[in-house]
């Protein structure tokens, strides 16, 4: 069995005023695997590809694995010089049994809103009709009707915060080398559940929900059922949560499935949201609860200010809400901001520096705010890991990294823009998290899975900022809302 693998992987906010250009990209190619500049241990999903190709005798063909930060729209023709080189490659390997491919979902580019769609359909042209086509794709996705007419197989995330990208690699393996045996013919069936949002499954009533996903797959014929929640910074035509379900054969029983659970789906919608509070009310009730904590920080996700769903990354509005205040033993992290960290690399380890943080990336990032801080901690070129369940973390470069001592408060600032994921950032600049009450990280969701285990509390906080939780404050104009929740009941 011969398998082409590749990735093309960013999600858009088409919102963000941040054009992506090529220099935002990490390029992994097989020359960089072979001289050992880069691993398969470290590119989920395509470790558990390689493994479960070795297992069973394939040919395991990479064609490369093209990554970038969500930001704003991908400049034309760094979208259509990555997908080319890797259509390329495809065609240079011959003819093969199964594509995988590992794409968002949520790709735009300047003139493409369906980048994932089109970069499909290229591969379909290429490889022909007997050749399967699988695609594992964030939760976050626009499941586009292009996506589904040139592809045999497509299976989402099931988890947010997403810790089971090696596991999904692994189901979509497993299918993929099934129908190129004919052992199974996947039959695919979508449910639009008319709903926009953003859908935690570490919340009870969302983590029940997907236990019964998991368990509709042990019926009979059921393959998969994946629940795409959509993107709801991506303004396209096709955006919104959508029902997914693949069965052997049987297009009757996965629409009817699909329908089922869709239709569940909508019927949690007000329980399946974020809570999320204004910075003031948040951190008040932050700091009232750290005196009460026996241990363990209060941990507070500054969701507005995701760099995971394209927000720039420097927003100082609770920084300057806790300086304000005084008196607070805090830490945050992570700030974008290049031009302090080569001031603290500059200066050195135990330095005191004047430096002008934040606010600096656009109308959403607040003051810049003027700081003469210790620099208690470098690392270069460094690497966040997020932990994964069942596999080793995903690494993502953060450039250099630097924490800034600014009397009780501890400040993580990175050279590259990168979501905080999990507290290791902070121990490797020597910050101790645990002795801290107030702990503000610029997450929505993934820094859930790690944070929890050392937090007396998480609160999800609605500051201003550019990826602001209310959906209802997006200004979308291509994706209809009338029909949608939460607008038509606003409207109805």
């Amino acid at each position: 069995m011969k398998i082409f693998a590749a990735a093309l992987v960013q999600e858009t906010n088409t919102f963000s005023p941040l054009s992506t250009t090529l220099d935002d990209f990490t390029l992994v190619r097989e020359v960089d695997i072979v001289e050992g500049n880069s691993s398969f241990d470290d590119i989920e999903p395509f470790s558990r590809w390689l493994q479960r190709a070795c297992e069973q005798g394939c040919e395991l063909l990479f064609g490369g694995c093209f990554f970038a930060q969500p930001s704003g729209p991908v400049a034309l023709p760094v979208y259509e010089g990555l997908r080319n080189e890797l259509l390329a490659e495809l065609v240079a390997a011959g003819e093969v049994d199964i594509v995988l491919l590992y794409l968002h979902g949520a790709m735009v580019a300047y003139g493409i809103d369906d980048c994932e769609g089109d970069f499909i359909q290229r591969v379909r042209t290429c490889v022909g009709e007997d050749t399967v086509i699988a695609v594992e794709i964030d939760l976050h996705a626009h499941l586009t009707d292009r996506m589904l007419a040139y592809s045999d197989l497509i299976i989402s995330f099931k988890e947010y915060p997403h810790i089971d990208i090696a596991e999904r690699g692994a189901e979509l393996f497993d299918h993929a080398i099934s129908a190129a045996n004919r052992r199974i013919k996947p039959a695919m069936a979508v449910f639009d559940c008319k709903m926009m949002g953003m859908y935690p499954t570490s919340a009870p009533v969302m983590k029940q929900f997907v236990d019964s996903l998991t368990e509709a797959e042990n019926r009979d014929n059921v393959l998969s059922v994946s629940f795409v929640h959509g993107f709801p910074f991506g303004d396209v035509e096709q955006a919104g949560a959508k029902m997914l379900v693949v069965t052997n054969d049987d297009p009757a029983a996965a629409k009817a499935l699909a329908d089922k659970l869709g239709k569940t789906a909508y019927a949690h919608r007000y329980d399946i949201g974020f809570k999320s509070l204004r910075m003031q009310d948040a951190l008040n009730l932050a700091l009232t609860a750290s005196k009460a904590a026996a241990s363990g920080p209060v941990v507070v996700a500054d969701q507005s200010d995701n760099v995971g769903a394209g927000a720039p990354g420097d927003a100082t509005y609770a920084l300057e809400w806790l300086l304000n205040k005084g008196g607070t033993n805090a830490a945050l992290g992570i700030f974008y901001d290049p031009d302090v960290v080569a001031q603290a690399l500059l200066a050195g380890p135990g330095q005191t520096i004047s430096v002008n943080l934040g606010g600096k990336m656009g109308s959403f990032s607040g003051n810049t705010l003027e700081l003469v801080a210790a620099v208690s901690g470098i690392k270069r070129n460094y690497n966040h890991l997020w932990p994964q369940r069942g596999s080793a973390a995903v690494k993502y470069p953060a450039g250099d990294v630097i924490a800034l001592r600014y009397k009780s408060i501890d400040i993580i600032v990175s050279s590259k823009r990168v979501q905080c994921f999990a507290p290791g950032i902070f121990a490797d600049l020597g910050v101790d998290v645990t002795d801290k009450d107030v702990l503000i990280v610029k997450s929505t969701q993934h820094f859930q899975g790690a944070f929890s285990a050392i937090a007396s509390r998480i609160i999800y906080m609605a500051a201003p900022g550019a990826v602001s939780p209310d959906i209802l404050a997006i200004p979308y104009k291509k994706m209809p809302t009338q029909d949608k929740f939460p607008w038509n009941e606003r409207n109805g």
